[in-house]
């Protein structure tokens, strides 16, 4: 896998021509783009069916969590939008409907462990005995058994969380911003150049980097820096998608 199908860019802006002007300038430096609510809730459905034919790779962050019922007839009309993956909370019930509702399908769901913008004391307030890395621990090990396909974490718990899970899981990290850059919400976040690092990564790096590091330097110092930059409307964040069996990972 190339660096640059390592990174997710967001398309989190407030109308489809701004998201169509991002992706016209980005051109072939980008083939894997997000669309979450800001963008939906403004008729981006379309666009993310409509860059999927375009032969890019499309992520629908709806973080989806509701009723067994509702899950499950939810993700299986996303299933025919033709994008690559879907995000739901990790609650048991909901990643059980989630993968029964998918099957048959080329769609890949991703459980949320536990939201980027949380820390202990966030969780405690919402009622949870745990702390952020043992409640992430015990979800990514419930994805694993109910055959979640991957999980989407901090990059700072990215390594434990590969120990629980294994070599065969997908994990997507957001949090990934610019060095210098403001943290807005983000309470658990690193650079694209720390994230890199072999101890940030979900397993070994195994000296063989492929060009992977290069390439997030050159995103910190040139152009594409601006996919974050939030003065030019683009994504505060960038996510970084980890593929299994890549030395990179």
């Amino acid at each position: 896998m190339q660096a640059r199908e390592k990174l997710i860019v967001a398309l989190d802006v407030d109308d489809v021509r701004a998201a169509e002007a991002m992706v016209e300038r980005l051109g072939d430096a980008v083939v894997f783009y997000k669309v979450g609510y800001q963008l939906t809730f403004a008729g981006g459905l379309p666009l993310a069916s409509a860059l999927c034919r375009a032969g890019k790779r499309v992520f629908l962050d709806m973080k989806l969590h509701d009723i067994s019922n509702t899950v499950a007839r939810g993700v299986a009309n996303v299933a025919r939008l033709g994008v690559h993956f879907l995000t739901i909370h990790a609650y048991p019930q909901t990643m059980r409907a989630a993968v029964e509702a998918k099957a048959g399908s080329d769609l890949k769901l991703l459980a949320v462990t536990v939201l980027t913008s949380y820390d202990d004391g966030d969780l405690s307030d919402a009622g949870y005995a745990l702390g952020v890395d043992a409640l992430a621990a015990k979800r990514a090990a419930q994805a694993r058994a109910l055959g979640v396909d991957g999980l989407v974490c901090s990059p700072l718990e990215a390594a434990a969380l590969r120990a629980v899970i294994g070599a065969d899981m997908l994990l997507v990290t957001p949090g990934i911003r610019p060095q210098g850059s403001a943290a807005g919400d983000q309470k658990r976040a690193l650079s694209p150049a720390a994230a890199e690092r072999p101890e940030s990564r979900g397993r070994d790096h195994r000296g063989r980097d492929r060009g992977g590091g290069k390439f997030v330097a050159r995103m910190e110092r040139s152009g594409m820096r601006g996919m974050w930059n939030p003065g030019l409307r683009c994504a505060p964040s960038g996510l970084r998608a980890l593929p299994r069996n890549e030395t990179s990972m």
